[in-house]
């Protein structure tokens, strides 16, 4: 208790002021404990946060189900940290060096003709999955287990047409990254060997699951690859730094994996240019007859648009399940364009769906591809939709504007296509898994 001297000063008993020092001493303690456990808290959650941001976990932590009362199943899951999972190793680079090691195996690796001969069971001809008229395709295996394809290039008239595809290919593929292209493992650019490593694809070339009448898929699916080629011909035309345009674009450069999902391959005519410009001058023709616009042909500049013909005349064949030109069909149906336009003007497309066996439940998406492969041929390069707006379409995202008459006046199908192209046509190209056989197409120059 407090009391008043002589003086009137109040004075304090010495139990207050000790019980009053240890108050403050506790109030302290207790601030200073939940500073630490927040502080510790936030070094945890960061060191987490990190360690997700790198692509693992640091803490091994067991997902399990959980279960409700009536034993089943509540769509919610409990993580079950226990000490007995301890200690785990952390898989993330800790150095830069990891770090940049990492990324450099995201690049095209530069391969040594020893490895080649190595990936291929020194070129075994078990392995050979096709050739065409600049490779010999192989099916080959990394040291690591990973399935590739080996395009061993050969050209025996010209060593300038072999480095001239493999700039090509490697300029191009090396480059870019995207789901329906085919990815490009590695190189040998050696005296006495140029090779490209590509991704296996299992199923081999869009022409072997099209062409075969024993091979039945549904027309969903047929659409899902038509819309895939698509996208990956976007991200050439729109998607990249620099534009690129492929030139040859036909169901034999189409490849497709297990879950039949198409990567557009072959670059071997691939050629690159700046966004700004839209032209480009060719001073041989490249391409595949049937397949290559008719502006290849003509002696003035050439655009991207040639790719958007050239898959108008695959979409024709995707939902046609045939040849664009069938010499042995009846003159009003040979050519599928021709007769797909005449149906059209006669508002009789949904009878020419009919006979391309296509079934009542799917005549809706069938008449939509046939519309959309109408716009892609227009004669004219200025008239053919951007590869964009045609995955729009094709989706159902945007409204088909009524096709316009797409021929120039008296135009008629290819028909000399009784040789080959300057292509890797029939090599199934990056990664086949099925040999090939010849195919019938017309030669053009592969290199300018």
């Amino acid at each position: 208790m407090s009391s008043v001297d002589s003086f009137g000063v109040s004075s304090t008993s010495p139990d207050k002021t000790f019980n009053s020092s240890m108050d403050k001493m506790v109030a302290a303690s207790v601030v200073s404990g939940v500073v630490f456990i927040i502080a510790v808290a936030a070094i945890i959650y960061a060191i987490i946060n990190c360690a997700k941001k790198a692509g693992s976990f640091p803490i091994s932590a067991r997902i399990v189900s959980s279960v409700d009362s009536t034993g089943k199943d509540s769509n919610q899951v409990a993580i079950d940290v226990r000490a007995d999972q301890f200690p785990v190793k952390v898989d993330f680079p800790t150095t830069i060096k990891g770090f940049l090691s990492n990324m450099a195996r995201e690049k095209p690796i530069a391969f040594s003709p020893k490895q080649i001969a190595e990936f291929t069971n020194n070129y075994n001809p078990a392995n050979l999955l096709g050739s065409g008229a600049f490779g010999v395709v192989y099916k080959g295996l990394l040291v690591d287990g990973v399935e590739v394809a080996v395009k061993v290039l050969t050209n025996n008239n010209s060593a300038k047409i072999v480095e001239e595809q493999f700039m090509a290919e490697v300029g191009t593929l090396g480059r870019i990254c995207h789901m329906n292209l085919v990815r490009l493992y590695g190189f040998c650019f050696d005296p006495e060997l140029k090779a490209l490593v590509y991704e296996y694809m299992e199923n081999g070339s869009l022409d072997k699951l099209l062409f075969d009448e024993n091979k039945q898929v549904e027309l969903e699916k047929l659409h899902d690859i038509a819309v895939q080629i698509a996208q990956g011909l976007a991200y050439l035309h729109e998607g990249c730094g620099k534009r690129i345009i492929h030139y040859d674009i036909k169901p034999e450069n189409v490849l497709l994996d297990e879950n039949l999902n198409p990567k557009v391959a072959d670059f071997g005519l691939a050629k690159l240019c700046n966004r700004g410009s839209s032209q480009m001058v060719l001073t041989n023709v490249r391409g595949t007859a049937g397949y290559a616009a008719p502006d290849v042909w003509k002696p003035y500049p050439v655009t991207h648009k040639c790719d958007v013909y050239s898959f108008g005349i695959v979409l024709f064949e995707i939902v046609g399940r045939r040849r664009h030109l069938d010499v042995n069909a009846n003159e009003s149906s040979e050519w599928l364009p021709k007769w797909t336009w005449n149906m059209y003007n006669k508002n009789e497309l949904a009878v020419l769906v009919s006979r391309c066996g296509i079934e009542e439940k799917d005549r809706e998406k069938a008449e939509r591809m046939f519309l959309v492969a109408l716009l892609c041929i227009h004669n004219s390069p200025e008239e053919r939709p951007l590869m964009s707006n045609v995955v729009k379409m094709l989706e159902g995202h945007m409204v088909i504007p009524p096709p316009p008459f797409p021929f120039e006046h008296g135009q008629s199908p290819p028909r000399n296509l009784s040789q080959r192209s300057g292509t890797d046509e029939g090599s199934d190209t990056s990664a086949s898994s099925t040999k090939t056989s010849e195919t019938n197409e017309i030669e053009l120059a592969a290199v300018e």
